[in-house]
């Protein structure tokens, strides 16, 4: 397909957006943001945090701009995300932004240190899946190609749809679409103690790589930030993952902080598809596709978890019981 150099600049003012996960955490960040910058934006999680339902609270006047509107999802559901997309055509007409950014850290009920059939995992024997990667990598993809194709094809939607409301504009260099993932940098560096974590976000990473040429030929960008440790409750609430961390020394991103660079790949020129941004504290930087350097490593950058050695050392640990691993 021939390729161009988009012309359009975009804005997220007076846009739409699509932001899974958004109860809380990153996406809550994000969502926030996109309301402060006249986004609308529809919430799709499985429930919301007291922080989010206030937000929506805020942004409910269907006679101003911008609101919010939640929709309960999830996000493992093919089902629920089409619904998802549905009621975004319903509400507003049409979308610009999509964030698939709900995401889940190695749970004890999904983690690969835990196989299905022991006590505490939720991944059935015969289901023939892990939670953790519906969640965090089929999610994601799937979410992508429901978008793509409202974006691409509204007439043929509009069609299989009779309820729907036909979006006004199809994708092109001229009205521009925007996807934004999170990967994280364990899509950079491997974490012995979470594996499935890992495996997922570096899915991410190569899948938005993947899908770079879909700007220059139809304007549709897909990017990706990969933040570091994360001030949010998938860290705060879970003591058995803030015994990895010196929280005085290692140092931690802000949701904010994240936002700020989703914002920036979605809104900056110069952040072309198939970027994935670094975000650490107080810092971003590019990822390179070949020969990168890496996060740096050094204390209270926001990419150390200084006391790692205590979640590898619960691993072996977990290694050794026949109870968890003595499971057919």
């Amino acid at each position: 397909m021939e390729t161009q150099t988009p012309t359009v600049p975009f804005s997220v003012f007076d846009k739409t957006a699509i932001v899974t996960g958004a109860g809380s955490g990153i996406n809550l960040a994000f969502t926030a943001l996109l309301l402060s910058h006249g986004c609308n934006v529809l919430l799709a999680d499985i429930c919301l945090r007291p922080e989010a339902q206030a937000l929506i609270s805020n942004h409910q006047d269907n006679t101003g701009t911008p609101r919010a509107v939640f929709i309960k999802t999830d996000v493992t559901s093919w089902t629920d995300l089409r619904r998802m997309f549905d009621t975004a055509v319903a509400e507003f007409g049409s979308f610009d932004i999509v964030c698939p950014g709900a995401g889940i850290y190695e749970p004890h009920w999904s983690n690969f240190w835990h196989p299905p059939g022991s006590k505490e995992s939720r991944d059935g024997v015969e289901s023939g899946g892990y939670k953790l990667l519906d969640v965090n990598l089929t999610h994601p993809i799937r979410t992508t190609q429901l978008a793509l194709s409202y974006w691409l094809h509204p007439r043929q939607q509009q069609q299989q749809e009779v309820s729907a409301t036909p979006l006004t504009m199809k994708a092109s260099l001229a009205n521009p679409k925007r996807v934004i993932h999170i990967s994280s940098i364990a899509g950079q560096l491997p974490v012995f103690r979470t594996p499935l974590y890992g495996a997922s976000k570096f899915a991410i990473t190569g899948f938005v790589r993947c899908l770079a040429p879909l700007e220059p030929a139809l304007g549709v960008r897909v990017n990706a930030v990969a933040p570091g440790l994360v001030r949010t409750p998938l860290w705060t609430e879970h003591p058995e993952k803030l015994v990895n961390v010196d929280q005085e020394k290692d140092g931690w991103v802000t949701p904010d902080e994240v936002a700020d660079a989703m914002l920036a790949c979605v809104e900056q020129e110069a952040l072309v598809g198939g970027t994935v941004l670094e975000v650490g504290k107080g810092r971003t930087r590019e990822v390179g596709v070949l020969h990168d350097p890496g996060p740096d490593m050094s204390p209270g950058t926001g990419f150390v978890s200084s006391r790692a050695e205590e979640g590898d050392r619960m691993v072996w640990e977990w290694l050794e019981d026949g109870n968890i691993w003595g499971v057919d």
